[in-house]
């Protein structure tokens, strides 16, 4: 499965952005999916899982902001997110959880400016 996230840009502090994740090749609607993102000088980290099921977890720092959802039929999962702050610039990407079993795709970028 080889995964594809799109949506990111620049964008002003405060304002919106919805990334889209696809896959191509075999479907990935059996597995719980995440969001992950990562800064310049900073590991990859974990922001938000949907399960199969629709069960949901956000890190901390996105909760409230982030929604994240999945769209079976489409093979693809989403996230929104609102109220961007500078520190939520980087690099996102979409996979199952830690380690990650899909092969990794490129990423998005996502920045957000002051």
């Amino acid at each position: 499965v080889q995964l594809q996230a799109s949506g990111g840009g620049l964008v002003q502090a405060g304002g919106s952005l919805t990334l889209s994740c696809s896959a191509s090749g075999n479907s990935f609607s059996r597995f719980v999916m995440g969001w992950y993102r990562q800064a310049p000088g900073n590991e990859r980290e974990l922001i938000a899982t949907v399960s199969t099921d629709g069960y949901i977890n956000y890190l901390d720092s996105v909760k409230g902001r982030f929604t994240i959802s999945r769209d079976t039929a489409k093979n693809t999962v989403y996230l929104r997110m609102n109220s961007l702050k500078p520190e939520d610039t980087a690099v996102y990407y979409c996979n199952t959880p830690p380690p990650g079993r899909l092969s990794w795709g490129q990423g998005t970028q996502v920045t957000v400016s002051s």
